[in-house]
């Protein structure tokens, strides 16, 4: 059984490129990617039979110790191999390495025949269209349609999945709730400190101050 690891993205970014897939299935020139009943999304990375608990515990300890990114999708392209037609994210090196991170969390699973969505050989890539299992023309008509309808998108990229087409299974860790966590506790401490430093300061030269007074009880 294959497992994909999968970005998503925030819920006006996802509508945008879902009408993109939607107006190719609405002009009848395939439904393939509708049919799939899958969200947009970036694949990080895909593995064959993998320990599913285990799995979730490591994805866990990466969305704890990440956040979420900025994703400007920019540039439209196409597999000829595959007939799929796609959108990609104009990629940072910060993004590059979150992908690399990701692959050394989960070192060990099994990647043969998958090396595609290893380091060094990833493609980033939104799948908006899949047409190999249409007529000839499909494939053209697609990238055509999107060639003319696609704007710019600027949004973000936030929740991982695991997920196995084989069963419909995805598991999600959102990891812009643990970065939003993680700050506004840092952001406290930081507050903290700061006032404690000013007392001590404003009252460092009167030692009867209120501030010194309580601290001399103890």
């Amino acid at each position: 059984m294959q497992y994909a690891i999968e970005l998503y993205y925030d819920e006006k970014t996802e509508k945008q490129l879902f009408q993109l897939a939607q107006g190719i299935a609405d002009r009848k020139i395939s439904t393939k990617f509708l049919e799939w009943q899958t969200r947009p999304h970036l694949t990080l990375a895909c593995f064959h039979d993998v320990d599913e608990n285990e799995c979730i515990r490591k994805l866990k300890v990466f969305a704890e110790n990440h956040h979420a990114m900025p994703a400007y999708i920019g540039s439209v392209g196409m597999f000829n191999d595959t007939k799929t037609v796609f959108v990609s994210p104009v990629m940072t090196s910060s993004m590059y390495q979150f992908q690399r991170e990701l692959h050394t969390a989960l070192k060990g699973f099994d990647t043969k025949g998958l090396e595609w969505y290893c380091p060094d050989r990833w493609v980033p890539h939104c799948t908006i269209a899949l047409t190999k299992d249409d007529d000839d023309e499909a494939f053209f008509k697609a990238s055509n349609y999107i060639l003319h309808e696609f704007k710019k998108i600027s949004g973000k990229g936030f929740p991982l999945s695991i997920s196995s087409p084989q069963t419909d299974k995805s598991k999600y860790f959102n990891i812009s709730v643990f970065f939003s966590i993680k700050f506004i506790f840092s952001l406290g401490l930081l507050v903290a400190t700061i006032f404690l430093i000013f007392c001590f300061f404003k009252y460092s030269n009167n030692s009867q101050s209120p501030f010194f007074t309580e601290i001399s009880s103890f």
